[in-house]
């Protein structure tokens, strides 16, 4: 019997449900054989039964595989911050922005509920971020601004949506994919943030060939700890106009002297802010590094 090839697009109550080609779903389970995991997003092989079901035979090879959430194959990273309520979180802004270069992404920057007034971190985000070189979209779901936009920037790519709670992730599937109607909740006027209303990892299509993953919202990420302090910067883009300017070769721009970055940051070159991220974030690889060795 020849096999089909298809795409995970969810797992549920132990059952994988694989779209193949002719955008057709079938509720698969696992041949007894294969042991390595499954996740959503893996391009797998499989024998189609009667009444859409199958059996998952093997799985092809992966591009990539991310842990929070699991999903495979993923191309770009959505990284949904609220222009107001709640107020970006910037650290994790460029914490995500880090792992989304670690994992070899294309992080794109989305600016939810471009509505509402400004608060004083988006006015950051929109000053700072695009002339730094990163993709900045402002859109809206309730009001379906930048949608088109967004729709574009993704187009042929499996793309996964993270950001804090609040932010507006499942709004945005939901005005993104016609008839999806995720559940979503408000934020909580008590603690300033959305409550998880996503309880498993899901692909969904859009019609340009673009795939789009809903993920369980999170607000802490630990750096890996293969994460090696000499490199950090590297995934930082905008340092590496100023590493020129460093003294030192293998300079960390923490508390060397004559260093180009540094230089930058005080001539406002580099926002001050991102800096501050930077050396959190590198005091954490250190920690690391001492733990490890």
């Amino acid at each position: 019997m020849a096999y089909k090839e298809g795409l995970v697009i969810k797992k549920y109550s132990g059952f994988y449900y694989v779209q193949d080609e002719e955008m057709q779903v079938f509720e698969c389970k696992l041949r007894g054989k294969l042991k390595k995991a499954v996740l959503t997003g893996d391009r797998v092989k499989f024998t189609a039964l009667e009444e859409h079901r199958g059996v998952l035979e093997s799985i092809l090879p992966r591009n990539n595989a991310l842990d929070r959430p699991l999903v495979a194959n993923v191309t770009t990273v959505l990284i949904v911050m609220a222009n107001n309520k709640p107020s970006p979180n910037l650290p994790l802004l460029d914490r995500l922005l880090f792992l989304a270069s670690y994992k070899g992404l294309s992080p794109i920057i989305i600016l939810n509920k471009c509505d509402l007034e400004d608060d004083e971190k988006s006015l950051m985000i929109k000053g700072y971020y695009h002339r730094a070189g990163f993709k900045l979209i402002q859109t809206s779901a309730k009001m379906k601004i930048g949608l088109d936009i967004l729709r574009q920037a993704i187009k042929g790519q499996i793309a996964v949506f993270t950001g804090p709670s609040g932010s507006g992730k499942s709004s945005l599937l939901n005005a993104l994919i016609e008839g999806l109607n995720i559940r979503t909740q408000e934020v909580s006027k008590k603690i300033g943030r959305g409550k998880h209303t996503t309880r498993h990892v899901e692909l969904f299509p859009l019609q340009n060939g673009a795939w789009l993953v809903d993920t369980p919202g999170f607000s802490v990420l630990d750096i890996p700890t293969a994460v090696k302090s000499r490199d950090l910067a590297e995934h930082f883009w905008e340092f590496k106009t100023y590493n020129n300017n460093c003294r030192f070769n293998n300079c960390l721009h923490y508390k060397e002297k004559d260093c180009g970055v540094k230089e930058a940051v005080a001539e406002g070159l580099i926002a001050d802010f991102r800096y501050q991220s930077y050396l959190s974030m590198l005091e954490e690889v250190i920690e690391n590094e001492r733990c490890y060795k």
